[in-house]
């Protein structure tokens, strides 16, 4: 749309932007990452940024636009603001860039972006950039050379190159090695050397250069060559850049030496004798003669020809196969035959001189014919070789032979040379004729030919032999047999997957298929276990769990490819070995043990049970204390938790410890457990008085205190719990004018006024307290003494002191407390009875006490009328008893009324 706009301006405003056009050239190499600098365009262009003038009116900012947003947005980015160029995230990869164009324009359909090579070693990425406002207007051409870098290693288009020298190649043959390494690279970091691995001392490399700046890599030959002792080298060819560092790559290079005819025919011996008799048949071998030539091919080819000084009759007697070398008997031994032969054979090969050798031929003249010995072959017969099968039954024919003397004259008789399982008997139809056949069934494996000899012979001690060779074909009798039939194997647990276990080996003594072993798992095989059926590997899919099963056992099969197939079965067992995988394991993550308090040192306070699935020494497990050692230990190899002194339950109720459960293993596992241990109370605290503080304090109690009013009250506390901290209290031993105007209240322990107080009553009343616990089996006390004093006032101190100073004779009063079991610390719930029942026993137990109190208390005022005020104030009652009495204080504390 701007190429509009400015054509659309005029044709003086297109004339000066074209007379503005301007060039920047710029330089980077390829493979930079995203964002590095290229060049600023305002800043090479010299146009003003607006920094330091001082302008007379705002000017606009300059704009930097590309002609077109094509392809160079993929490889450059140009800030609008202030030109500069920078590295887009695409990197520019020189080779794929400029290689391929070879100078073409790269562009879209509008783009004016471009990467031009006018040579291989330059590539230009082309721009077009527009600078507006107007008075600024320019079209900036852009040119970036890409620079190279060695980021390509030489290569070889083909792998493995061939290269044909002949054996009589003279030092210094050059020979161009076709397919030289190619690198996209240009100038030093493309390819500048190449070199051989091995040179064996003959070979070396030089390179040569075109105009067009090519590198061409020559083998040239070092030392003679001979194809006879080696006709192929077999090397590395190295091709190396000039980068820094550099980069090489390889291919192999097969050097092939080709033959020339430099060898001629020869014979191994100049000279063959042999005998033949006048009566030998046409046709009969006479000798073979054979030549050597060490060249390939047709530089090779021998054939065989008489020479000229043979004369013609032993030419027509004696046939010779120019290409076999083969000499027969070709006509009739007579009378006129000469004696000796002197045949000389030429070797005549392509551009040599003949190779020349002799056979001698003495014909020993006959007056009778040997026998003649007529096969005919039951058996497959193939050029005199006989096919039999082996496991064919005995007695399985072979062969009739026919036995005949030429000249009728003389009896001819035959028999069976040769080892082997065979017999040759007369055929009893006929005369003469003789049967071959087997005693006994073949066995490939045992021996696969036999060659016998069929023998005749006349009376005259002439004789002729029939050379018979019977091949054993093999049967698909063996089945496969394993080098072992049980086969141990062991593997550590947790193995990678796909672990190798072993390679299973069986032979089968068949040949060819029928021998051919292939290898399968049983039925009772796990489907985790594979075994390949050509190789024998035998593999295990899965990771394998000692904890989970430790032993293996199924059977593997070995088959042969006859038909029918054979197979024999051998048994695998697999033997998981431990590793220390699993950490001790208690038995419970917490436990807790009940002991009583006072338990013995070292006593037994429970069994800590743990197991470890793992085997030997990685599942033998220590145990120790982590914390609390000082007090408790534990047996490692029992598991027994001991204390090392008696615990208090007093002085701790619980303890919480931490066992630590270490295996054998390296690097050991460890686990932890919680340990409560929790102290069961026995009865050995008494109860403790903590009211009153002691035996020498007294309360004054008024005598107009009503019936029934709470004087004060016995508190005590029993650290033990449960039944043994049940406090029981009751009044055991009295003294006082009338000491049954008092009671105490069992559960509570309040010591309240039964009935009113008369002028007759006033004195000290001293009350013996038995504080008693509910502990088993023998329940805990402690006493008190609690000392009431009845007047208006407290005239004088120091002689109640003196009264408490006495010790009193009191008669004691040992009656269980009756109350309902209950702890200091908990309520117990009642049944739903139990209120009225408990009501009705203190109505009852009010009504009586108050009758027995009013009668006593008339019978006093009888008996006691006229004693003196003063008199009344100590009271001496004899005690059926004594009890010593608990004094925690010696001075009296005077304490109110509760």
């Amino acid at each position: 749309h701007l190429l509009l706009f400015l054509l659309f301006v005029g044709p003086f405003n297109c004339f000066a932007s074209y007379s503005r056009a301007t060039e920047l050239f710029y330089s980077l190499n390829e493979g930079l990452p995203a964002g590095v600098l290229i060049g600023s365009l305002a800043r090479d262009l010299r146009l003003p940024t607006g920094s330091g003038q001082r302008l007379t009116a705002p000017q606009p900012p300059l704009s930097f636009t590309l002609a077109s947003h094509g392809l160079a947005g993929q490889y450059v980015h140009l800030d609008n603001r202030s030109g500069e160029l920078h590295t887009s995230a695409l990197e520019i990869d020189r080779e794929a860039l400029c290689m391929e164009s070879s100078g073409a324009t790269v562009s879209g359909e509008t783009d004016t972006i471009s990467f031009f090579s006018p040579s291989p070693e330059s590539c230009l990425l082309l721009l077009d950039v527009l600078v507006l406002p107007q008075e600024y207007f320019r079209l900036v051409k852009v040119k970036i050379a890409i620079r190279d870098i060695n980021d390509n290693a030489p290569h070889f288009p083909v792998p493995h190159i061939c290269l044909s020298v002949p054996e009589n190649a003279p030092v210094n043959t050059r020979l161009a090695i076709e397919h030289p390494a190619l690198d996209p690279d240009v100038g030093t970091n493309s390819v500048q050397t190449y070199r051989l691995r091995d040179n064996y001392g003959v070979f070396t490399l030089d390179v040569e250069e075109n105009e067009s700046g090519e590198r061409t890599p020559y083998l040239i030959v070092m030392g003679a060559l001979d194809r006879e002792m080696r006709e192929e080298y077999v090397t590395v060819i190295v091709a190396e850049d000039g980068g820094t560092p550099p980069l090489v790559g390889s291919a192999t290079l097969t050097i092939g030496i080709s033959d020339i005819n430099d060898n001629c025919p020869q014979f191994s011996d100049s000279q063959l004798n042999i005998t033949l008799y006048g009566n030998s048949s046409l046709g009969s071998h006479v000798a073979t003669v054979h030549a050597i030539d060490l060249d390939l091919g047709s530089n090779a080819q021998i054939t065989y020809s008489y020479s000229q000084k043979v004369p013609q009759p032993s030419r027509d007697l004696f046939h010779l196969d120019e290409s076999t070398g083969v000499i027969t008997l070709f006509s009739k031994v007579d009378g006129n035959t000469p004696r000796l032969h002197r045949l000389i054979i030429l070797g005549n090969g392509p551009g040599c001189i003949p190779a020349v050798f002799t056979v001698l031929v003495t014909i020993i003249k006959v007056m009778m014919r040997p026998p003649e010995v007529i096969p005919r072959f039951i058996a497959n017969e193939v050029e005199g070789v006989v096919y039999l099968k082996e496991l064919e039954p005995i007695n399985t024919p072979i062969a009739f032979f026919t036995i005949k003397d030429p000249d009728e004259k003389y009896k001819v008789s035959c028999y069976l040379e040769g080892n082997g399982p065979f017999r040759l008997s007369p055929y009893k139809l006929y005369n003469n004729e003789y049967l071959l056949e087997t005693t006994k069934p073949l066995d490939y494996e045992t021996q696969q030919l036999y060659e016998i000899s069929v023998v005749a012979w006349n009376s005259k001690g002439f004789n002729v032999n029939k050379v018979i060779k019977i091949q054993v074909l093999d049967d698909n009798d063996n089945s496969p047999v394993f080098s072992q039939q049980l086969i141990e194997l062991s593997i550590e647990e947790n193995n990678v997957p796909n672990a190798f276990l072993t390679k299973l080996h069986a032979t089968d003594a068949d040949s060819g298929e029928r021998g051919k072993v292939s290898y399968f798992l049983g039925p009772d095989a796990p489907s985790y276990f594979s075994l390949d059926k050509t190789t024998g590997v035998l593999t295990v899919a899965t990771q394998l769990d000692r904890e989970e099963k430790e032993k293996y056992r199924y059977t593997v099969k070995a088959v042969d490819s006859g038909f029918p197939p054979r197979e024999s079965i051998a048994t695998v067992t697999i033997t998981v070995l431990d590793k220390n995988d699993n950490s001790p394991r208690f038995i419970n993550k917490d436990f807790s043990f009940f002991v009583p308090e006072n338990f013995p040192g070292f006593g037994e306070i429970g069994v800590i049970s743990v197991t470890d699935a793992d085997a030997g020494q990685n599942g033998w497990v220590a145990l120790s204390v982590l914390n609390g050692s000082d007090i408790f230990v534990i047996d490692t190899g029992k598991g027994v938790l001991r204390a090392k002194v008696s615990l208090d339950r007093e002085q701790q109720s619980s303890y919480v410890l931490w066992i630590e459960a270490v295996d054998g293993g390296d690097p050991a596992l460890s686990s932890t457990a919680k340990i409560t241990v929790l102290l069961l109370d026995i009865n050995d605290n008494p109860p403790l008085v903590l009211f009153p503080q002691s035996n020498m304090s007294y309360l004054l109690v008024l005598p107009s205190t009503l019936p029934g009013s709470p004087i004060t009250e016995v508190y005590a506390v029993d650290k033990d719990t449960g039944m043994n901290a049940v406090i029981a209290y009751s009044i055991i031993g009295r003294r006082g004018p009338r000491p049954e105007s008092f009671r105490i209240d069992p559960k509570t322990g309040n010591i309240t006024l039964e009935e009113s107080l008369m002028q007759n009553d006033y004195g000290l009343y001293r009350l013996l307290v038995k504080v008693s616990d509910h502990g088993y089996p023998e329940p805990l006390h402690s006493t008190v003494m609690v000392n009431l004093f009845v007047n208006d006032t407290v005239s004088n101190e120091s002689y109640i002191e003196s009264l408490l100073r006495k010790e009193p004779d009191i008669n004691i009063e040992e009656k269980q407390p009756q109350i309902s079991i209950e702890p200091t610390h908990q309520k117990m719930e009642s049944a739903s009875c139990m209120p009225t029942l408990v009501a009705l026993s203190i109505i009852s137990l009010g009504s009586i006490t108050l009758v027995t109190g009013m009668g006593i208390y008339i019978c006093l005022r009888k008996g006691k009328k006229h004693h003196r005020a003063d008199e009344n104030l100590e009271v001496q009652i004899p005690l059926n008893g004594r009890i010593g009495l608990h004094i925690l204080e010696k001075k009296p504390v005077e304490i109110s009324n509760i």
